[in-house]
């Protein structure tokens, strides 16, 4: 079989069992793509079609086999492909990831990659705060998108840092990027110019309804009620309280939220949030400046 075949019979296999994506990819054949190019270690944006395509490659029967073992792997063990792969890319950067982390895809990546944020920066932008960093991602991005600032990554998992640690290595960051445990913004070291925040925000009924390929990510970084609620926005409403101690005076922060814009704006009717364009439309990612975030804490 060619290499495009070997993808083509791959992504009929995924569509066959019905696993879910979300984890780098939004379909079977992407899917497959990636795990067959990476078992054959065949660049991952190879091309697949054209003179110079890798499609027509005709990979050994041993290569052949290899391949089949990983598509089987993907589908019974209904793992998320980076935790095989134990490699996740996003906005063109890969990342190490294992399940001690989830799998990086936060749209905070593509604003800071885009530079939609900047607007509300300046030259007093000088430290940045990566909220609940798992593997680091957003702290990475942050670092190389602004090469003047200093970041802290901080996440309450110590194994999620370990994690982040390898891809601070990887990128030749450590002396930019200082790691910290802390349980939400207990033990960070403010003031931030800028707070990123892709925390637990997954409401109670999604989480009890999730594909299994989001099962295998730490619960602690999706399940956003541990509070006791069910609107999934429990972190959140901790941190939006004591942010602002944490801001310096015209700090931003950015938030992601997801697929809960309905349950934030329930919870905070009257926070005066900038919504922010993303791939995924603006419902997913929203700006507060400390100024709002002072004047829904103390209203008139």
């Amino acid at each position: 079989m060619t290499v495009f075949e070997l993808i083509t019979a791959g992504a009929g296999a995924l569509d066959d069992a019905g696993v879910s994506f979300g984890h780098g990819t939004s379909n079977a054949f992407d899917e497959a793509a990636w795990l067959v190019l990476w078992q054959l270690g065949l660049p991952l944006d190879s091309a697949l079609q054209g003179d110079d395509s890798v499609g027509d490659e005709v990979p050994t029967l041993e290569q052949q086999e290899q391949v089949s073992t990983l598509l089987r792997a993907r589908i019974e063990s209904r793992k998320p492909a980076a935790y095989l792969t134990h490699e996740a890319w996003l906005q063109g950067l890969a990342f190490y990831v294992d399940e001690r982390v989830i799998v990086p895809r936060s749209l905070i990546a593509e604003l800071l990659v885009s530079g939609a944020i900047e607007p509300w920066l300046s030259d007093a932008t000088h430290k940045v705060l990566d909220l609940c960093t798992g593997s680091a991602s957003l702290a990475v991005f942050a670092a190389l998108a602004y090469p003047a600032v200093k970041v802290d990554a901080s996440d309450i998992s110590t194994e999620a840092l370990a994690v982040a640690r390898i891809n601070l290595d990887r990128y030749q960051l450590n002396e930019r990027i200082s790691l910290l445990v802390s349980d939400g913004l207990a033990s960070v070291r403010g003031p931030y110019d800028l707070i990123l925040c892709n925390p637990p925000y997954v409401n109670a009924q999604s989480m009890a309804t999730l594909p299994p390929e989001y099962r295998a990510e730490p619960s602690l970084a999706l399940d956003g009620n541990r509070g006791g609620a069910s609107d999934g926005m429990d972190f959140v409403r901790q941190m939006l309280i004591h942010a602002p101690a944490q801001m310096s005076e015209h700090a931003i922060l950015v938030l992601e939220i997801g697929n809960e814009r309905d349950n934030f704006e329930a919870a905070f009717a009257s926070m005066e949030a900038i919504w922010l364009q993303t791939s995924a439309g603006e419902d997913q990612v929203l700006l507060l400046t400390r100024d709002a975030l002072l004047k829904y804490s103390t209203p008139n």
